[in-house]
């Protein structure tokens, strides 16, 4: 199985990549599944129906989330009615909108938010040992995207997953990382996938408002920026049989 997991989309900049873009990387490489991380499409910030639907449109199979979830209220009713492939992070408290797990072309899509430097969160480690026992019949195939902040907490949730799921993506910081590797149990890992979104920026976001947030400690209005725009994901090849993963390669373009 091929399966791209992109990372981090800003705004309308990154997803006009994904619409330049997605076609022909699904054509060249034969996806069996795109996945990619939702959570700042509308505007630089949250996601709605509206903008979710364009990424869906435009080929992308299941959304993943993170912190900014809940960002924009007008999505929360869509977590729920199955019209829209979304997830929020699986480890939030029980009761929350929507879901964190879903089994999409016979793949299983898990999203899991991680605890150092970024809020509050039932275990992530726990969360997934106990999908992992409930999930009946299991997938062979099982990719993981940890919404985290620090490396160490990707890098303990990958090893500490290797062999029983078929990746672990990582995603949040959104400057991609160079350590694409599998892991000696045949999980496929990468501490940050990166983002798709605009290059002139910071993480995304204008210059000049995030300078002047550190400048002044103000919080300045952050919004997308706009130009030439990167593209990262990367690309997991898996035996559909025994879910061990084959390869990982990093997929980077540029669209003007």
């Amino acid at each position: 199985m091929q399966i791209l997991a992109i990372g981090d989309i800003i705004g309308k900049p990154g997803r006009q990549a994904i619409e330049r873009l997605l076609s022909s990387l699904r054509e060249q490489y034969k996806l069996d599944l795109v996945m990619a991380n939702a959570e700042n499409i509308a505007g630089g910030i949250g996601v709605t129906s509206t903008t979710a639907r364009e990424l869906i449109e435009a080929g992308v199979d299941v959304l993943t989330s993170g912190n900014h979830i809940w960002a924009q209220k007008e999505i929360i009713p869509y977590l729920d009615d199955g019209d829209i492939p979304i997830l929020r992070p699986l480890n939030y408290p029980p009761g929350v909108p929507g879901k964190g797990y879903m089994v999409k072309n016979k793949i299983g899509v898990v999203n899991l938010i991680g605890r150092t430097f970024i809020g509050n969160f039932d275990c992530p480690f726990r969360a997934m040992d106990q999908l992992l026992a409930d999930l009946k019949p299991r997938p062979p195939v099982i990719i993981v995207d940890f919404h985290a902040e620090a490396t160490s907490e990707k890098m303990a949730m990958g090893r500490y997953l290797d062999g029983r799921v078929s990746a672990v993506l990582g995603t949040h910081t959104h400057v991609g990382t160079i350590d694409a590797q599998l892991l000696p149990q045949g999980t496929a890992y990468v501490t940050d996938i990166g983002m798709t979104g605009p290059i002139n920026s910071i993480i995304g976001d204008e210059i000049e408002a995030v300078l002047q947030r550190f400048l002044t400690a103000i919080p300045y209005r952050l919004s997308a920026a706009t130009g030439k725009t990167m593209f990262n994901a990367v690309l997991v090849n898996i035996d559909e049989q025994s879910g061990r993963a084959m390869s990982i390669e990093r997929i980077y373009r540029e669209v003007k």
